[in-house]
């Protein structure tokens, strides 16, 4: 089925949604006389066509052909052998041909946050997050407070980043069923990334990468018995690749923003991962910083972030491996 097709440019965000797209709902909803479950199991599937091509937990793998894969896309392209034109034609039922790219905005024109929209409930976020060992009242008051929601489309968790206003500026979408999937939404400012602040002004802040780094850390004062809403916590939404000589590299824009509206601010203490960019990236803020602000390297004590940590303190295994990154998010 391979064609010789002239490029076509397809929308990213058409793409990301594509590839969310699991081989078990793919079948249940378009080759349903394809899909069948495997006797003596709860949650493992075939195909009619291939009875040795096994689906479980979001993954399949073809044993008879030493391979498999994640999403109904590779499954189009490589077992039923479609290009990759193709294979997403068939997953959004749209010819990329006809799709024209939007026009891009000028410079001077404000970004507009386009959010998700919402599930009627946040059930699946509550479980995955839950089972990654984060405190469940501290979820619940994140739902409360408009910084965490449920996707209606993928079921994905938003975490939201407000202005001084509480006007909603930034949100980082994370796939919750059984996917990697990590994107910020069309229009998000970095400015204001997901952050817990303290309630009364805080001297200190205490940087993370990710928003469930950030909440595991918070989880972890509670399981201390410290308050966490004395301590100002702000997410970076994944660490920017430094330059190749640090006196050239630039300070997150999200920690200049809280820097700017928090002048009391004098220590920052440094979470970041147990990997090589973010040693690296750890190593450069302090060469940037250190002239300003008293600077603390953290780090989580086991794993490679803080939820690793988290989840090896509250002796829960982890749900995935985590791989190291090879560059940054």
């Amino acid at each position: 089925m391979r064609t010789n097709r002239p490029y076509v440019q397809i929308d990213p965000d058409v793409l990301e949604r594509v590839r969310q797209i699991d081989l078990l709902s793919y079948l249940r909803e378009f080759e349903p006389s394809n899909l069948v479950k495997v006797k003596g199991t709860s949650n493992v599937y075939c195909t009619a066509e291939h009875d040795s091509l096994k689906i479980s937990n979001g993954k399949w793998y073809w044993w008879s052909r030493g391979f498999g894969g994640y999403s109904a896309l590779d499954y189009l392209i490589k077992v039923k052998e479609y290009d990759f034109v193709e294979a997403v034609e068939i997953l959004t039922g749209q010819t990329m041909a006809d799709w024209k790219p939007p026009p891009t905005p000028k410079k001077d024109e404000p970004k507009v946050l386009l959010l998700p929209p919402k599930n009627k409930d946040c059930n699946r976020v509550i479980q995955y997050l839950f089972g990654r060992g984060i405190d469940y009242q501290l979820i619940q008051e994140c739902i409360s407070d408009g910084t965490l929601y449920e996707s209606a489309d993928y079921h994905n968790a938003v975490f939201i980043g407000k202005d001084e206003s509480g006007t909603p500026k930034y949100a980082a979408l994370r796939g919750t069923l059984g996917s990697t999937f990590k994107q910020d939404a069309s229009g998000s400012d970095k400015r204001y990334s997901f952050r817990l602040l303290a309630k009364k002004p805080a001297d200190t802040v205490h940087l993370f990468e990710a928003a469930i780094d950030l909440l595991s850390y918070a989880t972890y004062l509670k399981c201390e018995g410290k308050d966490y809403k004395s301590e100002s916590l702000l997410s970076l939404s994944g660490v920017y690749q430094p330059k190749k000589e640090m006196k050239d590299s630039k300070i997150p824009i999200a920690l200049t923003t809280f820097l700017s509206a928090n002048p009391q601010i004098k220590t920052i203490v440094l979470h970041l991962d147990n990997d090589k960019v973010g040693r690296l990236c750890t190593a450069t803020l302090k060469e940037l910083l250190q002239k300003d602000y008293k600077i603390v390297d953290d780090p989580p004590p086991v794993g490679k972030d803080f939820n690793d940590f988290l989840l090896s303190y509250l002796e829960i295994a982890r749900p995935m491996p985590k791989c190291e990154r090879s560059d940054s998010r």
